[in-house]
């Protein structure tokens, strides 16, 4: 798996390159050059799916790691580097600066790692996923595709279709990358039944995101399907 530093933005999100040099360059940008050492680092990526929280700013153990507010379903469009070992990422409103959501979580060195910040009304969760490239080879007619279900309604438990496969998912569910045929591919939740037809390309992978508030007059905040592309797959 040949992993991308930079992430090229999609689907209408808000793309920031980030200029924080506090953080140290991720080692894995530089993997192909044999003269610079190699300093060890994890790679994070951040996003606000908080559809009450407009501009959500994020710190790794007190170091801002983005120079904007994220927007509702901004993400900070690369990964961004921080030390390995357990380390504390804090939420916060960024135009206010009060603290959304504290958590700790361990850090692996040369290893990636998405984090979402999820809830809605005083109510928020930090869900950490391992992005696991390792195990992604390249496979003729294939993409690699996961989701979350990040639609802030707790009390129901809907059925989540990913092209033929359909299957129940809490709020806060996100799946492993898997398989899919490249081409049209359904994403969809029984959630006001919201549903999207997406192209996935053959050995590109993806981050389905369901996001939104239920019972919404305001299109922007409803249910709907977004999507990222996390990289490519490669020998």
């Amino acid at each position: 798996m040949k992993k991308k530093c930079n992430i090229s933005a999609s689907s209408g999100f808000t793309f920031f390159v980030l200029s924080f040099v506090t953080i140290l360059l991720f080692s894995a940008c530089s993997k192909n050059n044999d003269v610079t050492p190699k300093i060890p680092a994890a790679g994070l990526m951040a996003f606000n799916l908080a559809p009450d929280k407009p501009s959500i700013g994020f710190t790794v153990s007190g170091s801002q790691i983005t120079n904007v507010g994220l927007n509702y379903t901004g993400y900070t469009g690369q990964y961004v580097a921080v030390s390995p070992g357990t380390r504390e990422l804090v939420s916060f409103d960024f135009a206010g600066g009060s603290t959304i959501k504290t958590s700790n979580h361990v850090f692996e060195d040369s290893s990636y790692y998405s984090v979402f910040l999820l809830g809605a009304n005083g109510q928020y969760n930090h869900v950490f996923a391992k992005d696991n490239f390792d195990a992604i080879a390249p496979v003729s007619g294939k993409a690699w595709v996961r989701y979350i279900n990040a639609i802030a309604d707790t009390s129901v438990r809907p059925n989540v279709t990913i092209g033929s496969v359909t299957e129940g998912a809490v709020f806060g569910t996100i799946t492993p990358f898997v398989q899919v045929n490249a081409g049209s591919l359904t994403a969809a939740i029984s959630i006001e039944n919201v549903t999207r037809t997406i192209t996935v390309e053959e050995n590109k992978i993806y981050t389905i995101l369901f996001v939104g508030l239920t019972n919404q007059t305001n299109p922007a905040l409803a249910p709907q399907v977004k999507f990222i592309v996390n990289g490519s797959a490669s020998n």
